[in-house]
């Protein structure tokens, strides 16, 4: 609908979630909830958005992206005070206007282009999202004439007997006609408390004999509102159940979703197996055939095809193809590793790059540095990356074997194929095809390098 404007209104102080956090940015799998509504709009709506914000939104505006507009509501005075707070944006510049909630995560896409399909089939003044899959309390109810039509919603606190029986409920999803909508917002009357209320417009437009339509939405707590922690912590299990659905319906083995957990913006490519109690957060990506798992923390990291990673943590890392990592280790921010790595278990590495077809079996560090292909790390073997002032790097050359338990004090080179006594200190470089022993390392003999043959 090239003459449509989405507002979502986000100015709320949530004081139910006791935070100094504003509501919309408590996450929901990774992501705040906010972004989630963002994400929904921007699948059915490409053009203008307007988001509604309290006077503190500096964190909000970064959730919103770019292509948002921001408006500020300077006082909490209700739903329609604050899509209200939109008019000079958008009057004259948008024929319809959706409205929806910036603390309703669980929205979907499909029940936007649901909602807006039936708008512009019927020409209604108002069409709204409703649900009866959700418990009612606290919502608004639905209130339909004989024939089914919507006339009313009734607030939870207004509602009689008779009200309170209704299954039905407000979504707080609307489109509305702008030509309508500016002028009725302006006429309508402050609640007890002092707030104005988007509901009254349901009433408003039905008693004027203008079309009010409705749209059941899809699925289960879809529609949930999110303003305690209590159904902060429901809307998470809900998201992550769909998340893992998803997955699993896309070719990943996820062996048991109890335990799982793949935040919002991680992709997992086909015939992946997600062991018991792995999370898989941030903007990891994952590639096919790997396993990941039982116990692996993965975040903001990038694993290649037919990757193995036992019960370790992965933080920033981008390891190659065909790389197996654990159990219980630790790859920290900046570090690569290249195609058919083995790094074993009680193993951390930090901002270095590890060569193709190194092996590093267990109890080592490796820090600060760049480490050359087919290089054998021994046990206990660290590189002292740290003065105490600065931190400096280690270069290992191709095909070098460093013995267990060496101390490699940077700033140092080990040149290629050469080779280091177990337990050796290397304080100064040590040049190609040599050997190294002692503390500090001193050069015993000269490796024979390799015959080469024509």
């Amino acid at each position: 609908m090239d003459d449509l404007a989405a507002v979502i209104l986000a100015a709320g102080r949530g004081t139910r979630m006791r935070s100094s956090l504003p509501k919309v940015l408590h996450t929901v799998c990774g992501k705040p909830m906010v972004s989630h509504v963002v994400d929904a709009v921007r699948a059915v709506h490409s053009g203008r958005l307007v988001v509604v914000a309290s006077p503190e939104s500096d964190a909000l505006r970064q959730c919103a992206g770019d292509s948002a507009e921001f408006v500020v509501q300077a006082q909490p005075r209700g739903t329609a005070d604050a899509l209200l707070q939109a008019e000079n944006l958008l009057r004259d510049r948008a024929a319809q206007v959706m409205v929806l909630c910036g603390d309703t995560p669980l929205i979907l896409s499909s029940s936007l282009s649901r909602l807006l399909e039936r708008h512009q089939a019927t020409g209604a003044t108002v069409t709204l999202l409703t649900s009866d899959s959700v418990p009612p309390e606290g919502l608004g109810r639905i209130v339909r004439d004989g024939s089914g039509r919507v006339v009313d919603v009734v607030e939870d606190a207004d509602a009689g007997e008779r009200e309170s029986a209704i299954a039905e409920v407000n979504a707080g999803v609307y489109l509305f006609r702008a030509e309508w909508l500016w002028p009725a917002l302006r006429e309508l009357s402050p609640s007890a408390t002092g707030e104005y209320y988007l509901t009254n417009l349901i009433k408003m437009a039905s008693g004027a004999g203008l079309g009010v339509e409705s749209v059941g939405s899809e699925g289960a707590l879809e529609i949930l509102g999110v303003n305690t922690r209590v159904q902060l912590a429901q809307a998470e299990q809900a998201m992550r159940q769909r998340i893992l659905t998803n997955w699993m319906l896309a070719g990943v083995t996820i062996v048991d979703p109890a335990t799982t957990y793949i935040e919002a913006e991680v992709t997992v490519g086909q015939d992946t197996t997600v062991y018991p109690n792995t999370t898989l957060a941030g903007r990891t990506r994952v590639g096919e055939r790997c396993a990941l798992g039982p116990g692996s923390m993965i975040y903001d990291s990038v694993i290649g095809d037919g990757c193995k990673i036992i019960a370790s943590m992965l933080e920033g890392a981008h390891l190659d193809a065909s790389v197996e990592v654990g159990p219980f280790s630790h790859l920290r921010p900046g570090t690569v590793i290249e195609e058919e790595v083995h790094i074993g278990n009680y193993a951390e590495v930090k901002n270095s790059r590890v060569g193709r077809g190194t092996k590093m079996g267990h109890f080592s560090y490796v820090g600060d540095a760049d480490v050359g292909h087919d290089v054998n790390i021994g046990a206990g073997a660290i590189t002292c990356n740290f003065d105490g002032v600065n931190k400096n790097r280690t270069v290992i050359g191709d095909n070098a074997f460093i013995g267990s338990d060496t101390m490699l004090v940077a700033p140092v080179r080990v040149g290629a194929r050469s080779s280091t006594g177990a337990g050796s200190v290397v304080t100064r470089d040590v040049p190609p095809d040599s050997l190294v022993v002692g503390a500090p390392a001193r050069a015993v003999r000269k490796k024979r390098a390799p015959e080469q043959t024509e």
